[in-house]
């Protein structure tokens, strides 16, 4: 075999690969913040987690499953009920910052929940995203007004493969850690009562 025919053979098999996993992408966590203003009145009193079960869910062994929920880290199980847990628990977490007078409810609605799958992990090489997103809204817990019309918000982060996933899960960092922490200082950023955590990132991943 010639040299120009091996290193076209390499070339489109180095594309393939790039296709199968996924090619480069730029990713963010994205939201329109609430003044401090609006939100310095408020406290928590109820987050109302909603999964819609027209979310398509997927349980295949592969690299990229193309569905809107991707969960593995939790027990077989009903994997709507599992991303409501970790997503309750995270905006709780978020909004312990209110402590105005008026109790306020969030409600969410989860519209994707895309972790890495066990086979993605083993990638022996930096890749990979967690892709959450929701929308959210305030109302007032008393009156049912809204107070904050549902708005889209993105809450995208580099995963942990290979190595550095390993050696992260001997520390005890997990993905539903990395996830729990990074939408609840989202959410602290969106309602003003923590630091701006929007940002933008370019990795090999979903």
């Amino acid at each position: 075999m010639s040299l120009t025919r091996r290193a076209a053979l390499l070339g489109a098999s180095t594309l393939l690969l790039s296709a199968c996993v996924g090619g480069g992408g730029s990713f963010k966590t994205e939201y329109v913040p609430l003044s401090a203003s609006q939100s310095v009145g408020w406290r928590l009193a109820d987050v109302r987690v909603a999964v819609p079960k027209t979310l398509v869910v997927s349980e295949a062994k592969s690299l990229l499953p193309t569905a809107d929920i991707v969960w593995r880290e939790d027990p077989m199980g009903d994997r709507y009920a599992q991303v409501a847990t970790i997503m309750d628990n995270a905006i709780t977490r978020g909004a312990q910052g209110l402590r105005g007078a008026r109790p306020v409810i969030i409600d969410v609605t989860v519209t994707r929940f895309h972790a890495l799958t066990f086979e993605a992990e083993l990638r022996d090489q930096n890749w990979g995203v967690h892709n959450i997103d929701f929308t959210a809204q305030v109302v007032d817990a008393r009156t049912g007004e809204v107070l904050v019309p549902a708005t889209a918000i993105r809450a995208e982060l580099p995963a942990l493969s290979g190595q550095q996933m390993r050696d992260a899960r001997k520390r005890g960092l997990t993905q539903k850690s990395m996830i729990t922490s990074h939408v609840a200082k989202t959410v602290a950023g969106w309602l003003a009562i923590g630091p701006d955590n929007r940002g933008e990132f370019s990795r090999q991943g979903n």
